[in-house]
């Protein structure tokens, strides 16, 4: 079994490495030892960051660098390690008892084509922290990018006197090597992002699954919000990397009170508007129809930049606008399908009841994500109560909740809808144990 600092030609080598490397990394070394290893990691790769960024664009051809810069810097600097793991002690005369967190070992892990250097780097160092080693199947269309986070990952923590091979994958990542993973009994946790059918495809294995599905997420504006702040707002989270972030905007509902306030803001923030037949070739562009008469994004135009997509619905505009945003009905393609392209609906709406009323179907039960711009408490409460989002964000971008400049929180490598995790951390890949020292009341010593 030879591997190149976790690359390897087949799925059982990189399974057998990882299988070891997850025994040595237990059995050898502590968790001041682990915590040494992730600060090995950051310490190696952040002055690499820039390369990563334009190596993951030019392989990809998705989003923008200047935004890579900070989702990936996120990822590797701000995804909580070991002081993320709990400890819980429930003591009393009659005995002590305690819960810990246990690794599962060996972890089969997804990475999408949108997150080449976030998804290794955040599931690398969860995965660590807890104990646990990962194989990832890198996306086709990424995995130059892929495989060398994992090899960087690897070096570091080689350099620092830990164990090769915390992450591995295979060379040549297809459909069959991930069934190849999903199938290997040394992997006993298994973790993706995507669609749907990807989550149906981890379900079949019959193994606990942690999977990131997709998202649709509104925003919803009311009349006492400062149309300035969430112009500038909306446009931060909702052209980030192109807007293929699962977690960004895709839609806006705006009451008509500040309507064409809001409006007015992004055009002095360079966002092109489009009229409504501009609108209706956009939505040509950017959706195909399904067999079934429902609607997708357009592969070829995800993470493009707008100026691109405008020119291919035949519009032409100045300069390198973030987003081009138009007037749209509730019911329209664009705003009922998650797109993940710089090219935004905003649907008027008589008040925040109707905005409500249209906002909440749109995120299609997903459980993803929402935000609203109000000074209302009560308001931004009903809403919240009703979308039901495993993220939600009153008077921000929904990125605010990952701890950028508007916000707290820690950065995360998967958002966990459909299984229910929700914001993950190293918690969330680990077995929890409950050990009981029982009959403490009666014990009477050696």
């Amino acid at each position: 079994m030879a591997g190149d600092f976790g690359i390897f030609d087949t799925v059982d080598e990189a399974v057998d490495a990882a299988f070891a490397a997850q025994k040595e990394l237990v059995n050898n070394f502590n968790m001041e030892d682990r915590e040494r290893f992730i600060k090995a990691v950051r310490d190696k790769a952040f002055p690499m960051i820039q390369e990563l960024c334009q190596m993951e664009f030019d392989e990809t051809g998705y989003g923008r660098v200047e935004d890579k810069l900070g989702k990936n810097t996120g990822a590797l600097m701000a995804t909580p390690g070991t002081e993320a793991i709990p400890t819980n002690m429930y003591a009393s005369k009659k005995g002590l008892t305690v819960e810990y967190y246990v690794p599962y070992g060996v972890i089969g892990a997804i990475t999408p084509v949108t997150n080449p250097v976030a998804t290794p780097f955040g599931n690398g160092i969860c995965a660590m922290a807890g104990g646990n080693t990962v194989i990832f199947n890198a996306h086709p269309n990424a995995v130059k990018t892929t495989s060398f986070a994992i090899q960087l990952f690897n070096k570091a923590v080689v350099e620092a006197g830990g164990p090769n091979n915390i992450l591995v994958a295979p060379k040549v990542p297809t459909m069959g090597t991930l069934d190849e993973i999903m199938n290997n009994p040394k992997v006993k946790l298994l973790v993706g992002t995507g669609g749907p059918a990807m989550v149906k495809t981890l379900m079949s294995s019959g193994k606990k699954v942690i999977a990131a599905g997709p998202g649709n997420p509104p925003s919803i504006v009311d009349e006492t919000a400062d149309p300035a702040k969430a112009a500038a707002g909306l446009l931060g989270s909702s052209s980030f990397d192109n807007n293929l972030l699962c977690i960004a905007e895709k839609e806006i509902f705006a009451v008509d009170a500040i309507f064409d306030q809001l409006m007015e803001e992004f055009k002095k923030l360079g966002c092109y508007i489009a009229t409504r037949e501009e609108a209706d070739r956009l939505t040509d562009v950017c959706l195909v129809k399904l067999d079934n008469g429902g609607y997708a994004a357009n592969k070829k135009w995800v993470g493009k930049m707008a100026k691109d997509i405008a020119a291919e619905a035949g519009i032409t505009v100045e300069g390198d606008p973030r987003l081009v945003i138009f007037e749209a009905q509730h019911d329209e393609p664009l705003v009922q399908t998650e797109q993940m392209m710089p090219v935004i609906p905003i649907v008027r709406c008589k008040d925040f009841d109707q905005a409500v009323e249209w906002a909440v179907p749109t995120e299609h039960g997903n459980w993803h994500s929402a935000s609203i711009w109000t000074e209302y408490t009560r308001r931004a409460t009903y809403f919240g109560r009703l979308i039901n989002t495993t993220i939600f964000v009153q008077n921000g971008g929904t990125m605010s909740a990952f701890g950028n400049e508007n916000g707290s929180g820690t950065n995360s490598p998967t958002i966990a809808t459909p299984t229910g995790e929700g914001v993950t951390g190293p918690q969330t890949f680990l077995r929890r144990r409950r050990i009981c020292f029982a009959d403490g009341e009666n014990y009477m010593g050696a």
